[in-house]
């Protein structure tokens, strides 16, 4: 799997506002990715403990325990992504001075 190609920008970069839109967007789907890969990773943790066979009981707790905590800080950062994707799109939205419907905007009717 590639990784999406993010311009380089530096702080005397002339980015339009929908580039700076994209690229907020772009990095909330960045970090979705990363938050699945750990969520994948803590799957892996919990079948690799299963098949142990000398297995003790307080150990599968000490796993589970470890593997809640993660997920509720996954969790966590999935609700902030969400509000700043919500901000992206309201951005995108009200950049748009269009009178009709356009690809960039949805008016309320």
């Amino acid at each position: 799997m590639s990784l999406p190609d993010i311009p380089n920008s530096t702080p005397h970069s002339a980015l339009t506002r929908q580039e700076v839109i994209n690229m907020l967007i772009s990095s909330i789907a960045l970090e979705e990715t990363s938050l699945s890969r750990l969520i994948n990773a803590e799957s892996d943790k919990i079948q690799y403990v299963l098949k142990m066979s000398d297995i003790r009981i307080d150990d599968i707790l000490q796993v589970n325990r470890s593997v809640e905590r993660m997920l509720r800080s996954i969790i966590k950062n999935q609700m902030l992504l969400q509000f700043k994707l919500e901000d992206a799109l309201e951005l995108q939205k009200s950049s748009c001075h269009c009178e009709e419907d356009c690809e960039h905007c949805q008016h309320e009717e």
